[in-house]
């Protein structure tokens, strides 16, 4: 492990315990508490640089407070732009910043552009009751306008700080506004999200010591066999999920530690969005001060699904079940709102958006806009071949899809990881660009398929016509 990585796991480790403190706290000290513990860890990792994050967060409150009808994209263009000047500050003579302002800067980009869509809906809610005479029951909106010191609270707060879950500004509003939060399960849930960490962890110390990503970057390594190269990216994408799984399970943690973004089950939470529907309040107990038989979730601070990730079988749904809540971000906030049509310009789209918000390394940009070529391949010999397979043929396509989108993420990550343009085509070149290739030819025989079976759908619609009985 880095001593980065170290830093990391110790960091997410003594949030688990602090969690319960705060989880017995009183809406002040979750707030100024929670918000105190988060800006000194950030000050102890980013130094001078968290200005970087006070920086974006006055420009978001200030854009805020001048327009509150239009904010949101106002605020996506800010902290996108600031985003690029926060990655190019050495071309401006300024100290580089440490990974962990890194980190901190991706989340806080994210709960800006998100907060200054509540505040938007917020004021479009209120407008619609001055002209409704009737008050609106939008789920989800926050309850008043946030100040200067909520919106610091909510940025600075130490939960999912560093690494996530994404969370909105009225998941931070009910987690300070709980009840009686000693009603609501920590330990059950807790133990159940952590049982597979320790065996996370193992996996990843002990495949990353004989799989090494740098030995990629050797000569050495081009010199071994087509085979050899062509199975090394499967243990470097092994190695990133799993220390992937390891940060996101004890980021979930945490939360669950805290009580943070619990709500009743009727909720019907999303990860990162929070409810969908209409539910009781936390009201904890019954007139008659018994516990209340009211059943809570998690949901809203689901980052990773490690048996989804691993085991589902499309493309599609493999990034669905990673890094939840920013997916949830990502299909609310750019995917609903690309400026194309088709399904897979959209998905190239937020892949885009999502490459630049990771970083300007080439690497990303190749392994993200290589997912909407997959994405097209997989609609294709759907559409064409495996919708028409019998049940217990369509068994052994899914192992075949299964496979296949395996290999495409292990290909895609070696751009993720290698970061470079260099190092990620010297690799991609040494295995022919198989996973590109591959997706061509499947993507031009599910047309071919399609438009075959077309025809002789049209042709049997023909003979149907000219011979009358066939309706009989």
């Amino acid at each position: 492990m880095s001593p980065e990585e170290i830093i990391y796991l110790s960091v997410l480790l003594v949030s688990i315990p602090i969690g319960f403190f705060f989880k017995k706290g009183g809406p002040k000290v979750k707030q100024f508490g929670g918000a105190a513990a988060g800006l000194g860890l950030t000050l102890a990792t980013c130094h001078i640089h968290t200005l970087h994050s006070l920086i974006t967060i006055l420009g978001t409150w200030f854009i805020i407070n001048i327009s509150p009808r239009s904010c949101h994209y106002l605020t996506l263009g800010w902290t996108f732009s600031y985003l690029l000047f926060f990655r190019t500050v050495t071309f401006f003579d300024l100290p580089e910043p440490t990974p962990f302002t890194n980190a901190v800067q991706l989340l806080l980009t994210l709960k800006m552009v998100s907060l200054a869509n509540e505040v938007q809906e917020f004021t479009q809610a209120k407008k619609q009751e001055v002209t409704s005479f009737s008050k609106s029951s939008v789920i989800g909106v926050i309850p008043k306008m946030p100040g200067l010191v909520e919106i610091l609270c909510y940025s600075y707060c130490y939960v999912g700080l560093m690494t996530g879950p994404f969370y909105r500004y009225r998941t931070h509003h009910d987690w300070l506004n709980q009840p009686d939060s000693s009603v609501i399960p920590s330990w059950q849930p807790l133990l159940s999200r952590a049982k597979m960490i320790p065996i996370f962890g193992v996996f990843f110390l002990v495949v990353s010591h004989f799989f090494p990503l740098n030995y990629v970057r050797s000569d050495a390594f081009y010199e071994r066999g087509l085979p050899f190269r062509l199975f090394y990216m499967v243990p470097i994408f092994f190695i990133f999920r799993m220390r992937f799984y390891v940060a996101w399970l004890c980021a979930e943690c945490a939360c669950i530690a805290a009580a943070f973004g619990a709500y009743p089950t009727a909720a019907k939470s999303r990860s990162g969005g929070g409810p969908t529907v209409e539910y009781e309040p936390l009201s904890s107990r019954s007139a008659d001060g018994e516990a209340s038989t009211i059943t809570y979730d998690y949901e809203t601070i689901k980052n990773i699904d490690p048996h989804g990730t691993d085991f589902c079988v499309k493309v599609k749904d493999g990034m669905r079940y990673w890094n939840m809540s920013v997916q949830w971000w990502l299909a609310q906030y750019i995917y609903k709102s690309a400026p194309v049509r088709s399904y897979v310009m959209k998905s190239a789209w937020t892949m885009l958006i999502s490459a630049y918000w990771h970083g300007i390394h080439p690497g990303y940009y190749l392994s993200f806009l290589t997912i909407p070529l997959c994405l097209a391949a997989e609609g294709a010999m759907e559409s064409g071949l495996l919708k028409h397979l019998s049940s217990s043929g369509r068994v052994y396509g899914d192992w075949v899809q299964w496979f296949l989108k395996m290999r495409a993420y292990d290909y895609m990550c070696m751009g993720f990881v290698l970061l470079t343009f260099e190092d990620t085509v010297r690799y991609w070149s040494s295995i022919y660009y198989c996973i590109h290739v591959v997706a061509v030819a499947f993507f031009l025989l599910g047309k071919v398929l399609g438009f075959r079976r077309g025809q002789g759908s049209q042709k049997a619609k023909d003979g149907a016509v000219e011979n009358p009985q066939h309706f009989e």
